[in-house]
């Protein structure tokens, strides 16, 4: 008899550390090379039946996100032996249980427990917390492999190597169109996986010196295009003459100008000239038009970035920014090295570099921060954009965004007291 494999994938309090990306979704439906951190451990553990445990906040967009999971429930839970992987966790390439309970660890960090014959937890993180303390201390240990992603630049930085295990999954069961007429292959051609829905139009350059170049199904990749890998192109996205050099698209983009290294998370909008480097794109964002998006200190230092109220060194020479979902910029907006933007926030530009930090539901217009409280008209701007892509904005988004928006109130004035006391403070 065929043994069931049962995982249940829950968030942790480090999932905070994720922010803006984790506002909105999950810590594991973030993107790292040609897929999620929940598609990832999916397949790592071959798993039959899968669970969640997610913010209550999140649980009913999460179970239209995923209808074929389970989310919060404490009945799934009790019905037989489950592994509880952490959402954060970027599993390796391979994974081999032994027979009995242990913990799978990274860096004396919880990736995933196997729980003792006979012990369930319930669906509350508050006491999953707990237990999964006890068995750290308690049941035997073995690393894990992979990596656990503390923030949004770990999902860039390793980017590439994900790819390269993507592509080794790409060649399991999976019908390659053959290489295009009129294109140039640079590399490996090997190295070159096209769906067979997928089209690539001649003088494209598909160069696989330095990794694999992964073409999904409906992606259109237009004349002119350069790819560079490790570079995944998502279902559906088009590419428009863009400088791809490295990074993943994910599902229903449009790409053009330059992209360096960066991952889009899907539904997003780069399609003119303008440069993103070294960043994370989250879903519904639209960069108009000339928007420049520096990666590099003049200096050569490494980038800080603004996380939970306190700036953290990430320890890299080169990182862009991270836009939260629905983020918009108008024309020729420049946006400074280490930048963190809020869901529904907005950069108007002003002929210099704009502010680093733009919480929730804040726009900079004339180069001061300000509140926005144009909720319906930002909502209804997102059903809009949604609808141009086939998807519906539900009142499921409706009722996360607007507990969001109170949320986030607090953290959100403070940011604009400080802004305006620097402000006044260059001026006398």
């Amino acid at each position: 008899m065929e043994t069931t494999m049962r995982i249940c994938v829950y968030e942790d309090a480090e999932c905070s550390g994720l922010e803006p990306l984790t506002l909105t979704r999950p810590a594991f439906d973030l993107r790292c090379g040609a897929s999620s951190l929940l598609e990832r451990q999916v397949r790592r553990f071959a798993a039959s039946e899968v669970g969640v445990l997610v913010r209550p906040m999140l649980a009913d967009l999460c179970r239209i996100a995923h209808p074929e999971i389970t989310v919060n429930d404490d009945a799934w839970l009790q019905r037989g032996p489950t592994v509880l992987v952490n959402a954060r966790w970027l599993c390796g390439a391979k994974l081999m249980l032994t027979d009995g309970p242990e913990v799978g660890v990274v860096d004396d960090h919880i990736a995933y427990v196997v729980p003792p014959a006979g012990e369930t937890v319930d669906a509350h993180l508050e006491s999953l917390s707990w237990r999964l303390t006890e068995w750290k201390q308690t049941l035997p240990r073995r690393s894990a492999g992979g990596s656990l992603i503390a923030y949004p630049w770990d999902l860039v930085e390793r980017n590439g190597d994900a790819l390269g295990q993507d592509y080794s999954d790409w060649n399991i069961g999976r019908e390659r169109a053959p290489l295009p007429a009129g294109a140039t292959i640079v590399g490996p051609a090997e190295q070159v996986l096209i769906d067979l829905a997928a089209r690539v139009e001649p003088l494209v350059v598909l160069d696989a010196t330095k990794g694999p170049v992964l073409i999904d199904r409906g992606a259109v990749v237009q004349a002119f295009s350069r790819l560079e890998g490790p570079c995944y192109v998502g279902a559906d996205s088009h590419i428009l003459g863009a400088k791809l050099r490295g990074g993943s698209i994910g599902p229903q983009c449009r790409v053009g100008g330059e992209v360096e290294a960066s991952i889009l998370h899907g539904h997003a909008n780069k399609a003119h000239d303008g440069f993103l480097g070294h960043s994370y794109v989250g879903e519904w964002v639209n960069l108009a038009a000339g928007t420049q998006v520096s990666d590099l200190r003049a200096d050569y230092g490494t980038v800080g970035f603004r996380v939970g109220g306190r700036t953290i060194d990430s320890g890299l020479m080169k990182a862009g920014a991270y836009f939260g979902d629905h983020t918009k910029t108008s024309i020729n907006a420049l946006i400074n090295t280490g930048t963190v933007s809020g869901p529904f926030s907005q950069f108007l530009a002003n002929g210099g570099l704009l502010p680093r930090v733009v919480p929730a539901f804040c726009r900079v217009a004339h180069g001061r921060l300000q509140e926005r409280s144009d909720l319906r008209e930002m909502f209804d701007t997102a059903a809009v954009m949604m609808g141009r892509r086939r998807r519906e904005w539900t009142p499921e988004h409706a009722e996360l965004f607007l507990a969001l928006y109170e949320q986030t109130e607090a953290s959100r004035r403070q940011t604009i007291r400080e802004a305006d006391q620097r402000r006044l403070r260059r001026v006398v």
